[in-house]
C-alpha cells in the first residue's frame, strides 16, 4: 500500500450537483451525492453511491484489479438498452483507509457508457 503524497496526491470532495450516467438510453445511476476523486494528473472521477444506481443493469464481472494506492478493485458489466458494456463500472468494496470515502461507491468508464451528465 502506497500512500497518497506530495509526488501522488489524491484529494476527494462532494461533486456540486446531480449527477446522471446513461447507457443504452437509459438512466443506470443518478444522485447528488456524488464524490470527485482526483488522482495525480489524472483526469477527474466521479464516484456515485451505490444505492443510486439501478442494480437490476448491472452483473459482477470476473475481472478485477489493483491500485496501489486505492486497493482493490471489483467490476461489474452493464446492460442497458440491449447494448451490453464489458466492465464498464469498477468500485473498490475495500479501499485503502487514505481513500477509505469511496467505500461503497461506483465509477464508470466515460468510453463505455453514453453520457456522464452532470447538472
Amino acid at each position: 500500500m502506497k500512500e497518497p503524497g506530495p509526488d501522488h496526491p489524491i484529494t476527494i470532495t462532494p461533486h456540486a450537483g446531480r449527477v446522471r450516467v446513461v447507457a443504452g438510453g437509459i438512466t443506470v445511476a443518478e444522485t447528488t451525492r456524488a464524490l470527485a476523486l482526483k488522482e495525480a494528473a489524472y483526469p477527474v472521477v466521479l464516484y456515485i453511491p451505490r444505492e443510486d444506481a439501478h442494480w437490476g443493469r448491472f452483473a459482477k464481472s470476473a475481472r478485477t484489479s489493483h491500485c496501489p494506492y486505492k486497493g482493490d478493485a471489483s467490476y461489474f458489466d452493464l446492460d442497458a438498452g440491449g447494448s451490453p458494456r464489458q466492465a464498464a463500472v469498477w468500485s473498490y468494496e475495500n479501499p485503502f483507509p487514505a481513500v477509505a470515502q469511496i467505500k461503497e461507491y461506483l465509477a464508470f468508464y466515460p468510453d463505455k457508457v453514453d453520457a456522464i451528465e452532470q447538472g
